[in-house]
């Protein structure tokens, strides 16, 4: 009987260079899209996937993160006094239960795949889920729970797909498809960031995975790979060359890059306007923006 994916790993050692100065004092994956932190949306995506346990890969400098998962006792008991009950709801929706969360420390940024490899002895020989939290998908059904459901059905090791302008694939891993059956690709090979012109399709590899623990032993290569980096896409790579199965899942949703400033307002725009409580006034107020621009030309 195939074992259920119940562990996931969020590598947040980043130190988010492209948000200063913003992120000299406040860790990225805390920085808010419209009311909710990055890593909200990520640890919300996880839990309806199923997952009990939460393996952060940390670095100096992301004590704000820790805390944000804790219990708030005096936070809580003045929302309490004032009757407060909605605020107090939203505020426990954030606490982790103790022993479901777990803090590891990549001392060294070495890559993705170095961060991944970090938390090798929390797995053990269990497959597991990576969710990067600066991918941000809004998706009627969460993108991790779609993966999963097709996880029961393949086994193997799933990657999320996109597909992306031709011009873009060179800043992705791109994968080599073997086989199109639709919403799942069997696929033969992964380059990750190939150079321009060269790419063997225009499927992409985003921020979730469920992976198999045989990865993490390819991990054991430190190899480096693109950038000089070890790379997580070669360590799936390797499980291709070694005949087990790898596809990619072509998710159900849009998804936002939070880790580049256009991506970060994108997102925050389109979950903005997503909401009933604040819709009417946002929409209004970028009607007025386009109108203005238009008289201007």
């Amino acid at each position: 009987m195939r074992k259920k994916v119940t562990k996931a790993i969020f590598p947040v050692a980043g130190l988010g260079t492209r948000f200063l100065p913003a992120t000299k004092s406040v860790p990225k994956e805390i920085m808010t899209l419209v009311d909710r932190p990055l890593i909200q949306y990520a640890i919300d995506e996880a839990r309806a996937a199923g997952i009990k346990e939460f393996i952060f890969v940390t670095s100096r400098g992301k004590g704000a993160l820790e805390d944000y998962f804790d219990h708030a006792p005096q936070l809580e008991s003045e929302l309490r006094k004032k009757g407060k009950t909605d605020l107090l709801d939203i505020l426990k929706s954030t606490n982790m239960d103790s022993g479901a969360i777990a803090y590891i420390r990549q001392h060294k940024a070495l890559g993705l795949g170095h961060a991944v490899w970090c938390a090798r002895r929390l797995i053990g020989d269990e497959p597991f889920a990576v969710i990067l939290p600066d991918d941000v998908i809004a998706a009627e059904k969460p993108c991790l729970q779609q993966m999963v459901e097709a996880y029961a059905e393949t086994g193997g090791n799933i990657v999320a797909a996109m597909d992306v302008a031709p011009e873009k694939a060179s800043s992705y891993g791109i994968l080599d498809i073997k086989e199109d059956m639709g919403a799942v690709v069997s696929i033969k090979g992964m380059v990750e960031k190939p150079a321009a012109g060269t790419q063997p399709s225009n499927l992409a590899v985003i921020g979730r995975y469920i992976l198999n623990p045989q990865v993490l032993n390819n991990l054991n290569r430190m190899k480096t790979g693109a950038g000089g980096e070890i790379q997580l896409t070669d360590a799936i790579a390797q499980e291709i060359e070694a005949g087990r199965n790898v596809y990619g899942y072509r998710f159900r949703g849009q998804r936002f890059d939070c880790g580049s400033k256009a991506g970060f307002l994108q997102a925050t725009v389109s979950f903005g306007l997503s909401r009933e409580d604040l819709r009417e006034d946002l929409a209004r107020y970028l009607r007025e923006i386009v109108a203005q621009d238009l008289a201007a030309e």
